[in-house]
């Protein structure tokens, strides 16, 4: 509270009496740093340390650094760099690694480093397509509507009359009797199973696989392994068999893991390592365990369920012996030779290579061996029988070789998967021998190395030609090729008559479907290879076959991919929308979703590749007419996140366009993307800047001085910002462009386009909401609000009285509305204002102002120091200081001591500042304040520390402390 020896008004006008005149040059200079020069080879505080490892120098101290400054030693160790003395733990994993290589002699680190370099080799790396990454595709593909069946086991009874004190030799009776049991007949046949039911009841299968396990009856869990693989040699509806093959194997894979975990869990502690242990690691009764299974697995009686059974546990053998799973492999390879069915055969071969990649991926030959075998019996895919079969199920031929293709895929990928050039030429050799052998070509194409069929295209063209095409349709064959072919490039001087040969046959295609499967594939081929001519030619050719009866209804993920493949090789717009069937081709996409999707496709393509602005007039128009088909996808459902990603993609189009001098056009198409653009406020808000941005730079190429025609122009940039920004709905949004817009008219001299931007952002000031939305989440506007209105306080140092306004009509209005406002209850906010402007007025006292435009008479040339202005200024600070002394007595009366002590230490601020405290009726009136804010505990001692130090700056010094340290507390 105030001295009672002082009244309010006598204070104020002491105050502006006796505001500090200000040299703002002279402060600017005492501000600035002091400049030390540095002679050479003297410490510089930019020079980077350099770090020496302590270990390349003997005797060294462990961790020693060394640094090229001479006065490093002064210098304050450096955070980061101590870390480089081994302190942190990386550090010292890697000091521990270094050190542990020195150790090893010559020969045994030789002998050692082979040994790592030839299991390096053996191991499979992570250029291995997985099954797992198959798997899924496998199922969504083959699928069917009939109905199918499965046999579900039914447990037997006398299981559960067995005595737990039966001898040794009843157990083993009694496992073998169950397993006769399961094969005799105890099953109950499920018909009519749907699709999805049939997976349903798989699945069902596999967790009661899990829940036997779990409950250690172990023979019921062999029961439905065996039973799921007989279900592999049923071929009654063969479009499904490559997804049942899937979904049963998963079955065996869950088996064969339990299996290697239990026996690997009974090894006698100290237990080795589940992945890398030797024989000699396992113990008798593990290795019995183990024998045991292979024992049950061997009493099987059919083939099917005994090769999958046994190929499930492969891994098993290496708790037996050394060369357990080199000596099995070929043994089960021989053993699918004796299965009839050629489909049932593939993949069983399919499965053992994947096993055998999986625990033995050294083991090359019985790889090869499972393709030769698979070369040997090839013929009996045309075979009376299995034609017979097809007949009876109705299922034509090409159809029927796709069933084949994900296992020879498989197998070909197992064996060409870093195999030397040699053994694959061989092996395309011996296709090309076979006759009808286009769906083994076919599998060679998709799994060879890119570079191996690339190098040898031309042969591949030869042998596809060769191909009967009844059998296995020709342009999947040229799919298969240009697959290869968009990840390796053929010889240069082969790439034109390729591409001829390639869509001699893809044009030739009837169905849509087909057609457009393997155009997409040779679409990027003909992009990276060949210019504009040749892609317009193969747009012209998908339109062509896509058009009739909407083909490209069905087809738009692929003609999505043909853009996106184009986009991906053409970053100059003016060629690609230089195509004549560019524009054609994107009319294709007519569902709205999907135009959507190519249009934000285009538009990010080109923001993230155009280095220029451009002005081209069909870049221009095609791009404005993508950005239109985005934003009228705009409607009442759309997400906010949806709104911004389109806004952000038409933003970037607009921030590219540039006229250059041409300002006239440029503000055209501003006018023009306003109207288009008019339901996302984003862009209308990044128009505005631009606007803005246009009469700035209009003033920078006229240097300042507008002419005649200038200054009609940026006028009328200001018009257009002044009629648009009232369209936002966003409050802050409005106030920032009304301020900026005023701003920008203020710096082009249109002082009435300037005074109507405030006038208006003043005006709509009772508009802002008390809470507005920040991210999703409701928030006080005051923070906002304050920021915003400091940001204004300061623009109007430079805005000159209107004549027929009166004197400080802007800041009056700004306050005024202030006033009015409906703040918060217990805000502080509305007395934090009259804080703010106290400065603005202390500054507009002033003969010389901080800041000026040029060519804008402010108010300091208007008045000269007018005392009648003066007088003005004294009037409305008395005005606000007694607001603010008010509110400071009614916090006095209730409980906002806090508060109390902050806006009495601002208050002080401000006359520490701007007044001169050396007149001692100021001086003891910011004593008093310093008091209370201290006396409330505001302010913190070393907040206090700096503050005295920069009074003790400013002179004076011994007027004020003497009232502080003397302890003089006036009364509150």
């Amino acid at each position: 509270m105030i001295n009672q020896h002082f009244t309010v008004s006598f204070i104020l006008f002491m105050f502006f009496r006796h505001a500090r005149v200000r040299k703002y040059g002279a402060e600017l200079q005492r501000c600035q740093l002091e400049a030390t020069p540095v002679e050479q080879g003297d410490y510089h505080p930019l020079k980077p340390i350099i770090v020496t490892d302590s270990r390349s120098r003997r005797g060294g101290r462990k961790g020693s650094t060394s640094s090229s400054s001479s006065s490093s030693s002064s210098v304050a160790m450096d955070p980061l760099s101590s870390m480089m003395e081994g302190t942190d733990p990386l550090s010292l994993f890697a000091a521990a690694s270094a050190s542990e290589v020195p150790t090893l002699s010559h020969s045994s680190s030789s002998v050692e480093l082979g040994r790592k370099q030839r299991e390096n080799e053996d191991e499979v790396g992570a250029d291995f397509e997985p099954w797992s990454a198959k798997r899924g595709e496998i199922l969504s593909r083959f699928t069917t509507t009939e109905k199918l069946s499965i046999n579900l086991f039914m447990g037997s009874e006398k299981n559960k009359a067995s005595s737990p004190s039966s001898a040794v030799s009843e157990k083993v009776r009694t496992r073998l009797e169950e397993l006769d049991d399961l094969e005799e007949g105890s099953q109950r046949e499920l018909l009519n199973l749907s699709q999805q039911d049939y997976v349903k009841r798989i699945e069902e299968l596999n967790q009661s696989l899990k829940e036997a396990w779990a409950s250690d009856q172990k023979v019921k869990a062999l029961k439905i392994v065996i039973q799921c693989s007989k279900l592999l040699s049923d071929t009654s509806v063969i479009q499904f068999y490559p997804s049942k093959f899937v979904l049963i194997t998963d079955i065996l894979d869950t088996f064969g893991r339990l299996v290697y975990e239990r026996i690997w869990s009974m090894c006698s502690d100290p237990r080795p390592q589940p992945d890398s242990f030797s024989v000699e690691d396992v113990n008798d009764t593990a290795k019995e365990t183990c024998l045991n299974w292979f024992f049950k697995i061997a009493s099987i009686r059919e083939l099917i369920p005994r090769l999958y059974v046994e190929a499930a546990i492969l891994k098993c053998n290496r708790f037996l012996n050394k060369t357990g799973i080199q000596e099995t492999l070929p043994r089960l390879t021989a053993m699918i030779r004796g299965i009839g069915d050629p489909l049932v055969a593939v993949y069983a071969r399919a499965y053992l290579c994947r096993v055998g990649m999986e625990v033995a991926p050294h083991l090359k030959d019985s790889l090869n061996k499972n393709f030769f075998d698979l070369l040997a019996s090839f013929r009996q895919i045309h075979s009376d029988t299995v034609q017979n079969q097809l007949v009876i199920q109705r299922v034509e031929i090409p159809v029927y070789l796709t069933l084949y293709s994900p296992a020879i895929h498989w197998i070909l990928q197992c064996v060409a998967y870093r195999a030397p050039d040699v053994l694959l030429t061989e092996m395309m050799e011996r296709c090309k021998k076979l006759g009808n052998n286009a769906l083994l070509l076919n599998s060679v194409m998709w799994a060879f190395r890119p570079e191996f069929v690339a190098a040898r295209a031309t042969d591949f063209i030869g042998m596809i030609k060769d191909c009967d095409e009844a059998g296995f349709p020709k342009h999947l064959l040229f799919g298969s090729l240009g697959r290869s072919l968009a990840c390796a490039d053929p010889a240069e001087s082969e790439r034109l008559p390729i591409l001829n040969e390639a869509w001699k046959v893809i044009t030739k295609v009837r169905s849509p479907q087909d057609y457009i499967n393997c155009a997409e594939i040779w679409v990027e081929f003909t992009c990276r290879h060949f210019t504009k001519r040749e892609v317009n030619t193969v747009l012209a050719d998908i339109i062509k076959h896509m058009t009739p009866d909407r083909a490209f209804e069905d087809a738009y993920p692929q003609l999505q991919s043909v853009m996106k493949k184009i986009l991906t090789y053409f970053h100059n717009f003016s060629v690609l929308f230089s195509m004549e069937k560019f524009l054609p081709f994107m009319d294709m996409f007519q569902k709205d979703s999907v135009r959507v999707e190519v249009c934000k496709s285009i538009m990010e393509v080109f923001i993230k590749h155009q280095q220029e602005p451009t002005r081209d007039p069909v870049i221009l128009n095609a791009l404005l007419h993508v950005c239109k088909t985005m934003h009228d996808s705009v409607n009442a459902l759309t997400v906010e996140d949806e709104k911004r990603s389109l806004a952000l993609l038409i933003n970037g189009f607009i921030r590219m366009v540039s006229f250059g001098r041409d300002f006239e056009q440029q503000l055209s198409f501003c006018v023009e993307a306003r109207a288009t653009f008019c339901n996302l406020e984003t862009v209308i808000i990044q128009l505005i800047h631009t606007v803005n941005q246009l009469a700035m730079e209009t003033k920078r190429v006229m240097g300042g001085n507008h002419s005649r025609k200038t200054a009609a122009f940026v006028r009328a940039c200001a018009a257009y910002s002044f009629i648009t920004i009232p369209s936002l709905t966003s409050i802050f949004s409005r106030l920032h462009l009304y301020l900026l817009s005023g701003q920008v008219a203020l710096a082009n001299q249109c002082l009435s386009q300037a005074d109507a931007f405030l006038k208006a952002a003043v005006s709509i000031l009772p508009e802002v909401p008390r809470t507005i939305s920040v991210e999703g989440k409701q928030r006080s506007s005051e923070a906002f609000l304050l920021d915003f209105i400091n940001s204004f306080l300061s623009t109007l140092l430079v805005v000159p009285d209107h004549p027929e306004q009166g004197v400080l009509y802007l800041v009056r209005g700004l306050l005024n509305m202030v006033q009015d406002y409906t703040w918060e209850d217990n805000s502080d906010a509305k007395v934090r204002v009259y804080i703010s402007a106290l400065p603005l007025l202390a500054a507009m006292s002033q003969e010389n102002y901080l800041y000026t435009i040029p060519k804008v008479d402010s108010n300091e040339t208007l008045y000269g120091g007018d005392p009648k202005f003066v007088a003005e200024i004294s009037r409305l600070c008395e005005t606000l200081i007694g607001q603010v002394l008010d509110h400071l007595k009614t916090l006095g009366r209730e409980e906002g001591v806090r508060r109390q002590g902050s806006i009495a230490f601002a208050l002080f601020s401000v006359l520490l500042a701007h007044g001169d405290l050396r007149n001692n009726k100021l001086n003891q009136l910011a004593v008093n304040l310093w008091n209370l804010s201290h006396k409330n505990g505001y302010c913190e001692t070393r907040t206090s520390v700096r503050t005295l130090e920069h009074i003790k700056q400013q002179a004076g010094i011994w007027i004020f402390t003497c009232g502080f340290v003397g302890g003089i507390w006036f009364g509150c």
